[in-house]
């Protein structure tokens, strides 16, 4: 029978081996959880870790890069039940089988986790975490309260921050543990005091950063009641930054921080004094202004303003401008009386049948007409000399002939009344001629 001829199987490296291997694995397995006791934990120069994680039958080899590891709330040592976040792979160059861990927490901290997410799911729903029921923080509290454990570190880091912003404000410390058992109705407790007292108008309640396990106190429900229940507005200030508890979704303002809780808390003395400075040189700014228009409003008053002397000389300036056009006018009736007469003299003259009687007639009106005029003439002098009479009336110099004076006090103002004098009061006269400076010895009051 005639042999079966096979082809020979293809031959891979073991680069190309290990390449498929690592494949398979990445795309069998998902991101997972594994839970398992560290073993062999070395931190590399590099920052990376590197552990074996194990069970009672089993190990696996780990490494968890630096960029993950900077986030551990905790330094991983042998011995510790540990559960990791972690995908599976191979490490290529070496055919290693092994885990890339992208996060770690102790074990039990799923069950806490679950337990978190189960409390604020049914307290959002009660309406715990709504906007509209929180409390606005006062700008200017009369007193602060704090709610932690007097051996905080937090506690100082509060104090020190309240101290550099409003030193002028009193602190009250409600001590409570922040950790441990009996720590959340310690806290809640602590608030219902503050609440009762009515010592300080707002509330901070803080705590340093830790593992979930350490700052469990805060997830519990008792505190998140006594919050929600709290008349003071509250502020959390609870772990670090990107630490979240229940106590920061009730309350009515959440801090990253302790030391922000403080800050949002208290106002800042230098921002207040920065901003009373402000308003004080937009005061000043503002009077000047209004000062300044007002000055010139007082020099265009005082151009507008004439003395007696300028009112006169005006008002004589305009009793001649109506002379002159009255004597003008004047002369223009009596030419255009003239001319209407030597035109109707022909008329006359041929109407009339005797000329020498009407020659007559024409002289005698003549006359009549000159006298009428020369006593027109006399009646506007007459009542130009009126006007300038009545204008010499208003001449203080023609009122001070008639004896009396002007008195003036020493800043130049005429003195009306002896109201105001007193005795050693000097006082400036001024007569028709020259004047004189006296001391009152003896005022007089008017008759009331």
């Amino acid at each position: 029978m005639p042999t079966e001829f096979a082809f020979p199987a293809p031959v891979v490296s073991v680069s190309e081996l290990n390449r498929r291997v690592r494949a398979l694995l990445e795309n069998q397995f998902e991101t997972l959880w594994v839970a398992g006791e560290l073993s062999g934990v070395k931190k590399a120069a590099s920052g990376h870790w590197y552990f074996c994680l194990k069970d009672a039958s089993a190990e696996i080899q780990c490494a968890m890069f630096r960029t993950r590891a900077q986030f551990l709330d905790f330094r991983p040592e042998d011995g510790m039940q540990v559960e990791v976040r972690a995908r599976v792979t191979l490490y290529e160059p070496r055919g290693n089988y092994q885990l890339v861990v992208e996060e770690v927490r102790k074990a039990g901290r799923g069950a806490l986790f679950e337990a978190f997410e189960k409390l604020k799911a049914r307290l959002q729903a009660e309406g715990l975490f709504e906007e509209a029921r929180k409390k606005p923080l006062p700008t200017f509290p009369a007193a602060i309260g704090i709610v932690t454990s007097p051996a905080a570190a937090a506690l100082r880091d509060v104090m020190t921050t309240l101290r550099r912003r409003c030193a002028m404000i009193p602190v009250i410390l409600y001590p409570a543990r922040v950790q441990g058992d009996g720590a959340g109705a310690d806290i809640a407790r602590a608030i219902g005091i503050a609440n009762a007292r009515g010592e300080c108008d707002v509330l901070i309640i803080c705590r340093g950063g830790g593992s979930l396990e350490d700052l469990w106190a805060f997830n519990e429900e008792v505190v998140a009641r006594a919050i929600f229940a709290s008349a003071l507005p509250i502020v959390s200030g609870v772990g670090h930054e990107t630490d979240f508890s229940i106590a920061d979704f009730v309350a009515d303002l959440r801090a990253p921080t302790p030391t922000a809780a403080a800050a949002a808390a208290g106002p800042d003395r230098e921002a207040l004094r920065a901003a009373v400075d402000a308003r004080r040189r937009r005061l000043a700014r503002d009077l000047r202004r209004i000062v300044e228009n007002h000055a010139q409003r007082l020099d265009h008053l005082a151009r507008r303003l004439l003395t007696p002397a300028e009112r006169l000389a005006r008002d004589r300036e305009r009793v001649a401008q109506l002379a002159r056009r009255l004597r003008i006018a004047t002369a223009g009736a009596s030419r255009l009386r003239r001319v209407r007469l030597e035109a109707l003299a022909p008329r006359l003259a041929r109407a009339l049948p005797d000329p020498a009687a009407k020659r007559r007639e024409l002289l005698r009106l003549t006359q009549r007409m000159s006298a009428a005029l020369h006593r027109g003439a006399e009646r506007g002098a007459r009542r130009l000399d009126a006007l300038r009479n009545s204008l010499g009336h208003l001449d203080p110099t023609q009122v001070l002939a008639r004896g009396y004076s002007i008195v003036r006090d020493t800043d130049g103002r005429v003195r009306r009344s002896s109201d105001g004098l007193a005795a050693g009061h000097t006082l400036d006269i001024t007569f028709s001629e020259g004047g004189a400076e006296v001391s009152v010895r003896q005022p007089r009051r008017p008759p009331k």
